[in-house]
């Protein structure tokens, strides 16, 4: 099925550059005829299947076939508003936006807001309102503080990675986001994975929505090759500048559970040689855009992040994800290997599986509906016996936690100290 058939206007269609879109996706097939009939939307695709473009084309399309109509008095309305968990998926979303309206007989207004940055030059770009507003959350109510922006007048709302954005993190923010906008609006939910925690909360936000599960195809599922080796706590980076050095890997995402575990591997590495750096939610703007510049452009090798590098971020080709951490989460986990074996690419999924955090690792495994063999590399054998697998604390849930640290369990400051110590360990 050609975007032809999708219910598009041809200056639309133009902006499909082939390399780029060849063809629709399934979740395009299915959401963009659903969001140009004005009704909710709740979709679920896997990871680097086109959601973006699902809901881009469709809002585009309905901004041109409803021209602005602003009552007086409302300045700085806005037509449609697409919330964004991360500053990198606003940034992401934006150029994506952009990029598709290019070719557009009317000049649409697309302004991207998030934290971390000088709030000023953000409160000018939105004078006179804007067709499109892509915001974090949090930004977006500074400015509503300070009567920067109207949302009284927003017509679509967009949350992307939406369970993420209905998860308690969030929470607050968005219901007092959602309290700013009129009752009668479009709502649209996407997101890769809809945990039943966040479906309750869905559900209370849409009206009578269609709702699109687009499960992975035999043949079309992202060529994902998953290991976890075996290896105890101290010994992790070790073993990452093993596999870096021999397996020559050119780029390497790393998960890590804390910010201070970023800074501390990436020092680690760097003493090695390899050209890596920290990327978390404490460093400024300016440095987390460069870090992701020179990744994106081999000039940094080893990218140390947390999970704020889990959720939307499309970096080109990326070969290879290694989980240093363990996610709290299955769901999280999803996200984090979904950063590579993106677009009909390869890619490799590692994680480093300890004594302490094999009972997680099986709960992953469980709740993925997967069976990964543990490997055992030279060198790298883990001493701890097996019996004491059970006594361990995990490094991210609470000591002799049974449920190996699912989401939602907090370390206490003993786990927590016990973690430093690990990572401080001398290898």
């Amino acid at each position: 099925m050609p975007f032809s058939s999708l219910g598009l206007r041809p200056e639309l269609l133009k902006a499909l550059k082939p390399k780029d879109y060849p063809a629709p996706t399934p979740i395009q097939t299915l959401a963009i005829p659903a969001v140009l009939q004005g009704v909710d939307v709740q979709a679920s695709a896997q990871t680097g299947s086109g959601k973006t473009a699902a809901y881009a084309l469709p809002v585009l399309e309905l901004l041109l076939r409803q021209p602005r109509q602003w009552p007086r008095g409302t300045p700085r309305a806005v037509h449609s508003l697409v919330l964004v968990p991360t500053r990198e998926l606003a940034v992401q979303v934006g150029e994506t936006l952009r990029s598709l309206a290019v070719q557009l007989p009317t000049n649409l207004k697309i302004t991207v807001v998030f934290g971390g940055v000088s709030i000023n030059p953000q409160m000018m770009g939105l004078r006179g309102g804007a067709d499109v507003v892509v915001a974090t959350p949090g930004r977006l109510l500074d400015l509503l503080s300070k009567n920067a922006v109207n949302l009284s007048q927003v017509q679509v709302l967009v949350l992307d990675e939406a369970d993420k954005l209905l998860d308690l993190g969030f929470q607050d923010e968005l219901q007092a986001i959602l309290q700013s906008l009129p009752a009668q609006r479009q709502n649209l939910l996407f997101s890769a994975t809809f945990a039943p925690a966040v479906q309750s909360l869905a559900d209370a936000l849409l009206t009578d929505p269609v709702r699109i599960d687009v499960l992975p195809l035999a043949g079309t599922a992202p060529d994902i090759v998953q290991r976890a080796i075996s290896v105890e706590a101290p010994q992790r980076t070790q073993l990452l500048k093993h596999l870096f050095q021999t397996h020559g890997w050119k780029r390497v995402l790393v998960f890590a559970a804390t910010q201070h575990a970023c800074q501390i591997i990436a020092a680690k590495l760097r003493k090695a040689g390899i050209n890596a750096e920290p990327f978390h939610g404490q460093l400024s703007q300016g440095k987390r855009s460069q870090v992701l510049a020179d990744f994106k452009a081999s000039r940094v090798k080893v990218v140390i992040a947390t999970d704020v590098a889990s959720r939307g971020l499309d970096i080109s080709e990326l070969p290879v994800v290694v989980n240093f951490d363990l996610p709290r989460s299955a769901v999280d986990y999803t996200h984090r290997i979904g950063r590579t074996g993106r677009a009909g690419h390869s890619g490799l999924a590692v994680s480093f599986v300890g004594p302490e955090t094999e009972a997680h690792w099986r709960l992953i495994e469980k709740r993925q509906s997967i069976s990964v063999p543990r490997e055992v590399l030279p060198g790298f054998e883990p001493q701890t016996p097996d019996t004491a697998v059970a006594d361990a604390p995990h490094p991210t849930g609470t000591a002799n936690d049974p449920t190996g640290g699912i989401k939602g369990k907090r370390p206490n400051k003993k786990d927590k100290l016990r973690q430093a110590q690990r990572l401080l360990s001398p290898e």
